[in-house]
């Protein structure tokens, strides 16, 4: 073969294209690498354990029971994700699954975060980019729901080609996981997903399984596809495209790609489901028309008012029928709030369900031959992502000495109090709302604007990679050099929020404003005009960023002969260095200037800057023997082992082992299991995170006060009459978080046992059935919001001290969250994938049924008062926010593929969950199914295809959930834009 031939051909594919030619599970990559290849040794059919995901030719790795492909000229190694050993036989003895460019092209999905997602092994992963959780429009992949945090791929290893990429970025610091939103489309070509451990093989962070994104390989010609859909609402348009091209020469080629894809925006109140909280309101509170307490008004006789206006139990509202009368006339202009007229509804204010997004993304890559045995590969990545989010406005909450920030002062001749000087009112009856008086007022800051919070997310990387052959006796053996540099950096904008100092100089004393540069009176009795808006609006803008260095040397061969096959090795170096900065708004999180120390200059969320970085060194070896083969009641025995040695700067030093082995009685059936010991090191975030400001979705037990929680000890000292829901946005939490420098790594021990079975007298039907058993020790984790206010009321002597709570209202002003080794998880299930695909006369049908089961996911944790652990038990439960836990999920498909038409008909069921206990729905989250259908047109010999689909055909709306309200559905497991219809063209010259 030429040297330009051994371009393609030489070295290991990214794929065992040749395995599946002649089964007609998919075709070469394109005529050009078919000719190239054509006289390359055709690969034995492979994949022990390549289970099949829930759309039609999907390549399923070959299971070991599926007919062998041998010819005279077989013997061609290949590498899957799960080993580093090039192998004849590329059987993985963990369950792994294969998707191709093809079947990403069939799968109706517009990203590769959200075909991951669909995964029935996949748990919560952040997916959305609205008003609720914390995606800020990134995407993860959470496989086996044990991410570390909500929606969290911590406990996922994402590699590129092997190796690592970058960890992402956010709005609020930056990430402990990797953003598949970083990734240009055009770059990907497949996906491999081994469900099971492999920290011996990869290192650290695989404890849930390993994502392997393969990338395009050289080809001659264009490829190019766009996509455009809308939902049958009119809103939530999508367009993508792609264009890539490849050119190859003698002892070189190059590949070049562009990618584009823009979403828009999906409202809550376009959905009958999140236009209104689930959570009824039950008691006063708070408009654009504010909410009053101002002392001095109750039986005033200057103003007629009677007893208890304007009192804490009786507050006022702005009437919003005209100006505020002058003088005596002045209280007109206000009555006392009641429901249901004064109902305010913050999900109807145009905040997004779903919000905008636009990436592009360039990828480029260079190979070329520089001997017979040497190549070297140059990459290039740049990807850029704008996204954002609207929320409600701002709910201010002020006052002199009530209210949530305290210490302001409206004297008697500010311009625009209602009851003061200025509005005509006699200096002997003006009232004065000072700083030691218990005034307050609410409101929402319409005037201001809704908060709008934008991310500019831009993600480098170069790579350098050598490899070649030499041989050893009669031996070939396989090394590579690798090297990288990525680089994730983001710029946050988060507009409309509140100026505290501003807005204590607009309230205050005439003479100080007027003599304070730019100061504008401000009015919050009525509306504002735009220059007082302007005045106390601010922008928080923040910046921060994450690095990786990378070297890795990999060689592999074969050791010696045995028997039954030549004993294999891998062995390897790696070496990492992670790095992350977050640079929070320095004025956000400077004091206030007039008011008390305790609080800040504005209505933004404050953190400390967080910098942080490690390195490790590591080695591996990985060795496969072949026991047995072509005997009775053994066609084959191989086992597989696997050990690494980490050496961290942060916390020292350890070694992971991994065993598997695959026994096949008979050529039909294959018994494989695997034992691997996992480690993850706590993250940068996790150890060096500054304590920052956020808000807790959660519910405060001790509501109504301590007289109707008197079972409940740590309610004590609650007003009767305190609801959650009057406090904050919505009733949300006000909390910190911050990382810990004490954390030790976490240690995990994966079972997994499993059967495939693939008769030869039917040829195309596939049966795998795959247990699994995770235990994680020293679990890095935090106790939820709702875990500590539980323990906290339950017991009055547990986590108490982590709340702090407002002594005159009950309202929480505080909850503290840290990381801590506080956890055990244990989690197991099942999982099983039943395939039959056949000819018939009229074309090929494929038919797929993949299922997950999971059967316990229980979280151990000490109870900080003594006694027995804590144990929480979370599967087939929901209760808790963005924490859905079915035990079934499953995926089905039929498919028909004929001369020129092909059909896909799939459909994906979550199963049912608990929901938190309510009086207004049962305590239940109702299972759902998704119903897609694609329908594809070949034209001009399968040079173009054109693709018109419907996901959601039915329009499902997802089950409604009291635990997830105000939006009233998890948003990282369901999807709430209902039908989504698309069309697309895909093309190659």
């Amino acid at each position: 073969m030429t040297s330009g031939n051994k371009l393609f051909c030489r070295k290991r594919p990214e794929y065992p294209w040749h395995m599946f030619a002649n089964r007609g599970y998919i075709t070469m990559q394109s005529d050009h690498l078919a000719q190239k290849c054509h006289s390359t040794k055709l690969l034995i059919a492979a994949g022990v354990s390549l289970v099949a995901l829930a759309w039609p030719n999907m390549v399923m790795g070959q299971t070991a029971g599926e007919p062998i492909v041998e010819t005279e000229e077989a013997g061609q190694d290949i590498i899957v994700t799960g080993s580093r050993i090039n192998r004849r036989d590329a059987d993985s003895l963990g369950p792994l699954l294969t998707l191709t460019s093809e079947d990403i092209a069939k799968s109706g999905t517009s990203s590769v975060g959200e075909l991951l997602q669909k995964l029935p092994s996949a748990g919560v992963s952040l997916n959305s980019n609205g008003t609720q959780g914390t995606s800020y429009g990134a995407s993860s992949i959470n496989l086996r729901y044990l991410g570390g945090g909500e929606g969290s791929g911590n406990r996922v290893l994402v590699l590129v080609d092997g190796h690592r990429w970058v960890d992402g970025v956010g709005q609020r610091g930056f990430r402990d996981f990797v953003d598949l939103n970083t990734m240009p489309q055009g770059m990907i070509d497949g996906i491999e997903v081994l469900k099971d451990g492999a920290s011996a093989i990869y290192g650290a962070d695989a404890i849930a399984g390993v994502i392997n994104i393969k990338t395009v390989q050289p080809f001659d010609g264009l490829r190019g596809s766009v996509r455009a859909g809308v939902t049958s609402h009119g809103d939530g348009a999508e367009l993508s495209s792609v264009l890539t091209g490849g050119k190859t020469w003698d002892r070189a080629s190059v590949i070049l790609s562009g990618s584009y894809f823009k979403s828009r925006p999906i409202r809550t109140d376009a959905r009958p489901l999140t236009t209104l909280t689930l959570v009824p309101q039950t008691a006063l509170g708070t408009s654009p028309n504010g909410l009053f307490i101002l002392p001095g008004l109750s039986g005033n006789t200057y103003f007629g008012t009677p007893a208890g206006f304007a009192s804490s139990t009786s507050p006022i509202v702005y009437s919003d029928t005209g100006p505020i009368g002058a003088g005596n006339l002045a209280d007109n202009a206000f009555r006392r709030g009641a429901l249901p007229g004064d109902f305010y509804n913050t999900q109807a204010q145009g905040i997004y369900s779903t919000g905008p997004s636009e990436r592009y993304g360039f990828y480029g890559r260079f190979d070329y031959d520089l001997t017979d045995d040497v190549s070297v590969r140059l990459e290039g990545v740049y990807n850029r992502r704008k996204s954002s989010q609207l929320f409600s406005p701002v709910l201010l909450d002020v006052g002199g000495s009530a209210g949530t920030v305290r210490g302001f002062s409206i004297p008697n001749n500010q311009a625009f109090n209602p009851f003061g000087t200025a509005n005509g009112v006699p200096l002997a009856n003006a009232l004065t709302f000072a700083s030691n008086s218990a005034w307050r007022i609410r409101k929402v800051m319409t005037d201001v604007g809704n908060r709008n919070n934008s991310q500019d997310v831009e993600t480098v990387r170069l790579s350098l990679g050598v490899d070649g052959t030499f041989t050893i006796g009669n031996g070939e053996w396989r090394w590579d050099v690798f090297g990288s540099y990525s680089r994730n950096s983001i710029n946050t904008v988060a507009e409309n929020g509140i100026n505290y100092d501003n807005l204590f100089l607009g309230l205050g004393s005439p003479t100080t404003c007027a003599a304070t540069a730019g100061c504008v009176p401000i009015n919050l009795f009525s509306p504002m005009t735009e220059a007082q808006a302007s005045y106390i609006r601010f922008t928080t803008r923040e910046y921060n960023r994450t690095e990786l260095y990378n070297a890795a040397l990999n060689v592999t061969g074969n050791l010696f002969e045995l028997p039954a096959g030549p004993v294999a090795l891998a062995v390897g170096y790696e070496y990492r260095q992670n790095r992350g900065f977050d640079a929070p708004d320095t004025f956000v999180n400077s004091p206030s200037r007039f008011l008390s120390s305790q609080y800040t200059s504005t209505t933004s969320q404050t953190r400390t800057t967080t910098v942080g970085s490690y390195d490790l060194h590591e080695g591996y070896a990985e060795l496969s023997v072949p026991l047995l083969r072509d005997q009775p009641l053994a066609q084959s025995l191989e086992l597989s082992l696997a050990g690494r040695y980490s050496d961290y700067s942060t916390v020292g030093s350890k070694v992971t082992l991994k065993a598997g082995v695959g026994y096949r009685p008979i050529r039909d059936i294959l018994f494989r299991g695997t034992y691997s010991q996992g480690f993850r090191a706590p993250s940068i975030l996790e150890l060096y995170q500054g304590a920052r400001q956020t808000s807790f979705q959660g519910t405060d037990p001790c509501n109504g006060g301590a007289a109707v929680n008197a079972s409940r000890p740590g309610c004590a000292g609650v007003p009767t009459g305190y609801n959650q829901a009057n406090f904050n946005l919505n009733g949300l939490i006000p909390g910190v978080i911050s990382g810990n420098t004490s954390l030790k790594p976490e240690t995990a021990d994966t079972f997994s046992a499993g059967i495939a079975i693939s008769p030869d007298s039917i040829p195309g039907l596939s049966l795998t059935v795959d247990y699994y058993k995770i235990e994680i020790n020293n679990a890095i984790a935090s106790q939820s919001a709702t875990q500590i206010l539980q323990l906290c009321a339950a017991r009055g002597d547990v986590f108490c001290d982590l709340v702090r709570r407002d002594t005159g209202t009950g309202a929480i002003l505080e909850l503290l969250q840290g990381a801590q080794n506080l956890n055990s998880i244990e989690t197991d299930g099942v999982d099983a994938t039943l395939r039959y695909d056949f000819n018939t006369n009229v074309g090929r049908i494929s038919a797929v049924l993949d299922a997950s089961y999971l059967n316990s996911f229980k979280t151990t944790a000490p109870n900080p008062a003594g006694g027995d652990p804590i144990v929480d038990e979370r599967a087939g439960t929901g209760n808790s926010p963005r924490s859905t836990y079915p035990h079934w999920k499953g995926q089905a498909s039929l498919g028909w593929t004929g001369d020129s038409i092909d059909t896909t008909l799939r459909a994906r069921y979550i199963g049912s969950t608990s929901d938190a206990v309510n009086a207004v729905k049962d305590s239940k989250t109702k299972a759902i199914v998704y119903t897609d259908f694609e329908m594809g047109f070949k034209v001009a010999d399968d040079a173009a295809r054109f693709t018109i689909g419907v996901n959601n055909l039915f329009d499902k709306a997802p089950p409604a959930s009291y635990a997830n309200a105000p939006i009233n559905y998890d948003i990282y497991t369901y999807d709430a834009r209902g039908r989504f219809i698309y069309v697309g063209f895909n093309v190659k010259m």
